[in-house]
């Protein structure tokens, strides 16, 4: 199962929402900044710019998704067909419009590069399969997690937040070697300012989204 070959990167300088979601292929990564204290408090233990982070998942002619954590359920999950928190498989332009509109967040689109494969989307189905509905943590669980993939020290796998989600994806799709454990990442790590080693492949820059 392959997204269009069609699709491709795009001008840097910004996108509307309905392109953007367009030209999303699997493995792009959309980061979200927001204003609330959570959101401030989240940047501020992780010393990160954005505080939130899902992945893009386009497959055939399903609807583009976004894989990611969060505490809502506002949202019906797509593999599962009901509502409910932790990680959850959205609509992407649904899922960016929420943030948006309803968490007051800013988003960004950084593409991948080259394009994911087969093998890599089967991987992207099996993560899916094995983490939706897994709890998203308490804030201070969350710090915990965090500190101590900081030290390189897995947390157990009953809770799991927005960057281990994508770092968990990223590893099974080959594109992390697994030698730091997923609570190792913070959202972040997945902004360009941050050092990100791919293995066989890249991120582009953030494209700024218009919503």
């Amino acid at each position: 199962m392959t997204a269009p070959a069609t699709k491709r990167l795009h001008r840097p300088e910004g996108l509307d929402l309905a392109e953007a979601v367009e030209l999303t292929r699997t493995g792009d990564l959309w980061l979200f900044r927001g204003s609330s204290g959570a959101d401030h408090a989240i940047r501020v233990l992780t010393n990160a710019p954005v505080n939130h982070v899902g992945m893009a998942v386009v497959l055939d002619d399903m609807p583009p998704m976004m894989w990611h954590a969060e505490l809502g359920r506002g949202l019906v999950d797509l593999w599962t067909g009901d509502h409910h928190r932790g990680v959850q498989l959205h609509d992407l332009g649904d899922a960016v419009r929420r943030w948006h509109d309803e968490y007051g967040q800013r988003a960004w689109l950084r593409q991948l590069v080259p394009e994911a494969g087969p093998d890599m989307e089967a991987a992207v189905l099996s993560t899916i399969a094995r983490l939706d509905g897994t709890p998203f943590p308490q804030t201070a669980s969350l710090l915990g997690r965090w500190v101590r993939g900081r030290v390189r020290r897995p947390a157990k796998v009953e809770e799991t937040y927005c960057a281990e989600v994508v770092a968990a994806t990223y590893t099974a799709m080959g594109l992390l070697d697994g030698a730091r454990p997923t609570n190792y990442y913070d959202p972040g790590r997945f902004w360009s300012g941050d050092e990100l080693e791919l293995v066989g492949a890249e991120l582009g820059r953030e494209i700024d989204v218009r919503v």
